[in-house]
């Protein structure tokens, strides 16, 4: 199997946000968004097709037969498509989750949906997660409520099998403020070089306020080593973006 597939981009561009808004109100996954994600993400998270393959690659390396790997907040399920290319002889079970039902409808219409991935409507929370040889968290956590993202995890770690790997990626904020508003100012210049205005920019980042909260890089490792992981590896990063590998 070669890793020479990226879903990014879309044929719809996301302008959501491209008009004056009177009012701001909470990012939602609604219909809107979901017409114009692959757009949306692949504009706003630098090196995101990267996260994609890589995600890819740690599937052929981690899955195990007769297993289930669950994708934690799938949005369009191109994490979950991914993972069922590069694990094509490997007898195993993929369940998908979300709790946008707009999100969960395009996945199942979509026609290179494979038969091998389960889609749920549901919220992650909720999921009994079970002889998993991995769970993807991708760019989720940040927003479940903070109160209850250790419980999160550590449900993650029990369900999972010995070897089994939880691949977590998160928007973090920095250990100090200069550092951290830097990273804001860079990653604000990224998004203004992949199109997007300045109204674009601020009117989206108003909307997600009210529901993202990011953790720093030691909160998600320390949560990571209490809820059980013996083996935690930083294996992306890019502006405020990171990825872990946490290995039980």
């Amino acid at each position: 199997m070669v890793l020479n597939k990226t879903i990014t981009g879309s044929d719809d561009k996301d302008q959501v946000f491209a008009k004056h808004l009177s009012e701001v109100k909470a990012f939602k996954f609604d219909e809107s968004v979901a017409n114009v994600f692959r757009d949306m993400i692949s504009r706003s998270v630098p090196g995101y097709g990267l996260i994609l393959q890589l995600i890819g690659l740690y599937a052929r390396v981690f899955v195990r037969e007769k297993s289930n790997i669950y994708d934690l907040g799938c949005s369009l399920g191109d994490v979950a498509r991914i993972v069922s290319e590069q694990t094509s002889t490997v007898d195993c079970s993929i369940i998908a989750v979300d709790n946008s039902p707009s999100m969960i409808d395009k996945c199942e219409s979509q026609q290179e949906t494979s038969d091998r991935i389960q889609w749920l409507c549901d919220d992650v929370q909720h999921i009994e997660i079970q002889n998993a040889s991995m769970v993807i968290l991708n760019l989720t956590l940040q927003f479940i409520d903070p109160n209850k993202r250790a419980d999160l995890i550590d449900r993650i770690f029990l369900g999972l099998n010995p070897g089994g790997v939880l691949i977590l990626t998160e928007k973090v904020t920095l250990p100090n403020q200069r550092a951290d508003q830097l990273m804001i100012q860079l990653h604000q210049a990224f998004k203004k070089t992949q199109g997007y205005s300045d109204l674009e920019i601020s009117q989206k980042r108003t909307a997600l306020e009210k529901i993202l909260v990011c953790d720093s890089d030691s909160a998600h490792q320390l949560r990571l080593k209490n809820a059980g992981f013996n083996e935690i590896y930083q294996c992306f990063s890019c502006l405020n973006f990171i990825s872990y590998l946490a290995i039980k």
